[in-house]
């Protein structure tokens, strides 16, 4: 249970599938999902503080990359997040078609 005006961040853990039906890879795919997605971002008042490439498992299965990227987004209240993504114009299956696999963690620092 998390206050919803609390400061959070949004861990995400992308999975990607190989090839779409419509010819692109997953990756171009979210890609697309990104751009449709940024103004809805930007008006949400989030802010991106990570966007990158996993590159290797530290402590995980053994010779297998779980996740393609990660990106961690900070929002000022867990409500921007839930308004932004329930505006009936948000682009949600560009990124639902994208994706494999993937994880929305809220996280706080702890106190």
């Amino acid at each position: 249970n998390f206050p919803v005006d609390t400061p959070l961040q949004m861990l995400n853990l992308l999975k990607f599938k190989d090839k779409l039906e419509n010819g692109l890879t997953g990756k171009e795919q979210y890609n697309k999902y990104m751009k449709a997605a940024s103004p809805f971002i930007k008006a949400s008042n989030a802010k991106i503080l990570f966007y990158g490439d996993a590159k290797f498992t530290v402590i995980g299965p053994e010779n297998e990359l779980e996740w393609d990227k990660v990106i961690i987004v900070e929002y000022a209240t867990k409500q921007d997040f839930v308004n932004m993504i329930m505006k009936e114009d948000y682009p949600a299956h560009l990124r639902v078609a994208a994706l494999d696999d993937s994880r929305l963690i809220f996280c706080a620092p702890t106190k």
